[in-house]
């Protein structure tokens, strides 16, 4: 298996995949249970597999290409929720909160108080939401459309996104305004429909992590939305409404202070920066 046959999708998997493991093993002793170094086990032992298989067989298809990726982020995620407090067990939210303050002189969850709707508020959790789906439909359609080498950039880009917001999990570990502002509300955020069994269903999904700074849900969005422009123009015309309700329901709904939704924009630009750099110099 030479590493030039690898796909940048591949590299970047692997990559982290074992940077993971490998923070997990220096902190093995605090672990109660070994779960998540199992976890990596297993996933890197299927990205390797599946290499070798794209590679002598060429069949794996939507398997691969969509499934894996999905379940590999959606894994390291949930491993955050040890892995983040056992690297860096100091939350800085107070910090975030100071500099929310200091940069536009009021508490931003409190301020948009006075806007609350509980059809508002439906509206934003459901928007809030479409973060899982947006980077699947894109590929999906490039799939589709037989676009193979533009799926394979936009799936590196996409996995290099997610995977550099844990590491930012871990150096900047913090619970978010809806744990730690929630003395300071004087309203309830109410929906007419959706905002509670939606909220209820995400709580189960990703349960209590410290995963606010930086905002993936902001940075990951953009990153969709600068391939939907660079691949399809349409389907950017139509995320575009959709990614602005995105990522003002991050404050909205008091998933995100507002410093977090910068260090989404910030994670963004670092984002294309070092794919440009150091995965795609040959298209640009």
């Amino acid at each position: 298996m030479k590493a030039t046959r690898l796909r940048e999708a591949e590299k970047i998997n692997l990559f982290f995949l074992v940077f993971f493991l490998l923070v997990a093993l220096v902190h093995i002793r605090e672990f109660s249970s070994y779960k998540i170094i199992y976890e990596y086990l297993l996933l890197l032992g299927l990205q390797v597999f599946f290499i070798k298989k794209r590679i002598t067989e060429r069949r794996l298809g939507w398997l691969y290409d969509i499934f894996f990726p999905v379940v590999s982020v959606l894994l390291v995620f949930d491993s955050m929720t040890v892995l983040v407090h056992v690297v860096n067990p100091r939350d800085i939210d107070y910090r975030l909160i100071q500099l929310d303050y200091m940069i536009l002189g009021t508490y931003p969850t409190v301020y948009l108080e006075r806007f609350i709707n509980p059809l508002l508020t439906d509206l934003l959790q459901l928007s809030y939401s479409t973060y899982y789906f947006l980077p699947v439909i894109l590929g999906v359609i490039l799939k589709i459309r037989g676009r193979q080498e533009e799926f394979n950039q936009g799936l590196a880009l996409i996995l290099l996104c997610f995977y550099l917001s844990y590491v930012g999990y871990m150096l900047f570990p913090a619970l978010g305004p809806r744990y730690t502002m929630l003395h300071l509300q004087s309203v309830e955020l109410k929906g007419l429909y959706l905002f509670e069994k939606t909220s209820e269903i995400l709580n189960a999904i990703e349960g209590i992590k410290r995963d606010a700074f930086p905002s993936g849900h902001t940075a990951v969005t953009l990153v969709v939305l600068h391939l939907a422009y660079k691949f399809e123009k349409r389907l950017f015309y139509i995320y575009t409404p959709i990614a602005a309700l995105l990522i003002f329901s991050t404050v909205y709904c008091r998933y995100h202070y507002f410093v977090d939704v910068v260090g989404g924009v910030g994670l963004y630009l670092l984002t294309i920066m070092i794919s440009r750099v150091l995965l795609f110099k040959k298209t640009r």
